[in-house]
């Protein structure tokens, strides 16, 4: 019987330390979860720069255990604030923003900011100090970048003559748009056989391939056309492909994707060079800002991340880039 009641008292004795240390263990993964950092990421459209900057967020917050919220504005300024103070609410320690509009989406996020929440810009500067990292890329340079390539392309294989179309975007990002473009003719403004014709505005895809059969049409003297971004450039060498003008007329552009490294692969010989962002980069580099800044770490105030061109002529970067692409996308 004494026998019977000691071994009573070890299983009750196993079963109570066994309890204890399922709660000690459901209780620290509780306070684990609790005192994670929260940060949100909001960007604004889903073309591949920014479905790969939002790859470059998610593996810094991954590997850094950041409880991560991600929102995309779709380039509508109501939805963008209705994200920021939806993060308000929800107490996240930062939030990461490539924001619609330097200075509408400045007054949300001075809220945000105020609330005491860490704000860092990605892809484009806000006219504010608030922000307590912007990371970018020089947009100026990428656009002379390209004029460079299309300057010299232009000595070599035009005898120095072009008429050039440009396609912009100026009634969606006026200040991303105008450094682009003004070191795109920053390049080919002092060559004496360039003359500028037309500039229009076309971001997307089926705007690029618009604007370039109307402007074709208007002015069939043109040789040359640059693009500001992704979706101009595709739309430019479809409309530059549907009208069977391939080896009349040459594009160049700014962005770099999977797409246009296909184009440059492509033996039609349309797309002949672009500069594009490190996009991915970018978004790592804002989730390491935002998580130094809730640290009380120094941050710094801007970072420039390097740009890269892609030309025709060097097919094997070209291939590289597009296995990373891949790599990355899928």
């Amino acid at each position: 019987m004494k026998g019977t009641r000691v071994r009573i008292r070890s299983m009750l004795m196993f079963s109570v330390l066994l309890l204890g240390l399922l709660c000690a263990a459901g209780c620290e993964k509780r306070a684990s979860s609790e005192t994670k950092v929260k940060i949100a990421s909001v960007i604004f459209q889903d073309d591949e720069f920014f479905r790969v900057l939002q790859l470059g967020m998610n593996d810094a917050a991954g590997k850094a255990g950041v409880d991560l919220r991600s929102g995309n504005s779709k380039g509508n300024l109501d939805k963008e604030l209705q994200l920021i103070n939806t993060y308000i609410n929800a107490k996240v320690d930062a939030m990461v923003v490539s924001a619609l509009s330097k200075d509408a989406s400045v007054n949300p996020l001075k809220r945000a900011h105020d609330a005491g929440i860490k704000i860092v810009i990605v892809n484009m500067p806000l006219t504010a100090d608030f922000p307590v990292s912007t990371i970018e890329s020089d947009h100026r340079d990428l656009g002379v970048r390209t004029g460079r390539e299309a300057a010299r392309f232009i000595k070599e294989k035009l005898d120095g003559k072009a008429k050039v179309a440009i396609l912009a975007f100026d009634s969606q990002l006026a200040e991303q748009s105008k450094m682009r473009t003004e070191g795109f003719k920053s390049q080919l403004q002092d060559l004496p056989g360039v003359e500028f014709v037309a500039q229009q505005d076309a971001w997307l895809v089926d705007m690029g391939i618009r604007k370039v059969d109307a402007i074709l049409t208007a002015h069939p003297e043109v040789n040359v056309i640059w693009s500001a971004n992704e979706g101009g450039t595709v739309g430019a060498v479809r409309a530059v492909e549907a009208k069977r003008t391939s080896g009349k007329v040459f594009v160049f552009g700014t962005d770099a994707s999977e797409q246009l490294a296909n184009a440059l692969l492509s033996p039609d010989n349309i797309l002949q060079a672009v500069t594009g962002q490190r996009p991915f980069d970018i978004g790592t580099e804002g989730i390491h800002a935002a998580m130094k800044a809730v640290r009380g770490e120094t941050v710094e105030k801007k970072k420039i991340v390097d740009s890269m061109t892609l030309t025709r002529e060097k097919r094997a970067e070209v291939e590289a880039f597009k296995k990373r692409q891949l790599e990355l996308t899928r």
